[in-house]
């Protein structure tokens, strides 16, 4: 036990390689009744190694849901899910020492490692893009592998149900 302990860190400290297969969904954000009507489930499937940060995961989403306009976003993780308010907050910057301490975040996506956040298969966690029309996404945990796997990571291996426009067109609610 203690030697499969001291083999996580070194991995976490040389580059960790474990393979992460997340499933991404929407669980809220601006969308036409019809548009939701016609898509139930929107979900992506992401793999991403433990050495890849917040900030790859991100790029990846948005990305995998064709979005075209970058926004302010964070991840919500170890709480009980997307928007829960005790869940660690990883942010575009990290906040000086001015800032008040219930609202500094746990680090800064540029700099975590998916590997450093303590995942393990059947978590879930959160990610807020767009702060204005609040785009919420559920992130759970479907596997972690130890080898890094083929290919270039992060890398979308699933899609469900269509994209939505990121701005939606109120007029197409009409048709």
């Amino acid at each position: 036990m203690a030697k499969q302990q001291a083999k996580k860190q070194t991995a976490r400290k040389t580059g960790d390689k474990r393979l992460y297969t997340l499933d991404v969904f929407i669980i809220h954000g601006l969308m036409t009744r019809s548009f939701v009507k016609k898509n139930r489930v929107i979900s992506r499937t992401i793999q991403i190694r433990g050495d890849q940060t917040l900030e790859d995961l991100h790029h990846a989403i948005f990305y995998a849901f064709d979005r075209e306009d970058e926004h302010m976003y964070e991840f919500q993780v170890g709480g009980k899910g997307p928007m829960d308010p005790k869940a660690r907050r990883y942010t575009l910057h990290l906040y000086d020492e001015n800032t008040d301490p219930e609202d500094r975040p746990a680090g800064d996506v540029e700099h975590t490692k998916v590997g450093s956040l303590g995942l393990k298969v059947n978590d879930a966690f959160g990610y807020w893009f767009d702060f204005g029309d609040d785009w919420w996404h559920q992130i759970n945990v479907v596997a972690i592998e130890e080898g890094p796997g083929r290919g270039r990571f992060p890398k979308v291996v699933k899609r469900v149900g269509k994209s939505p426009p990121q701005y939606v067109d109120w007029d197409e609610e009409d048709e």
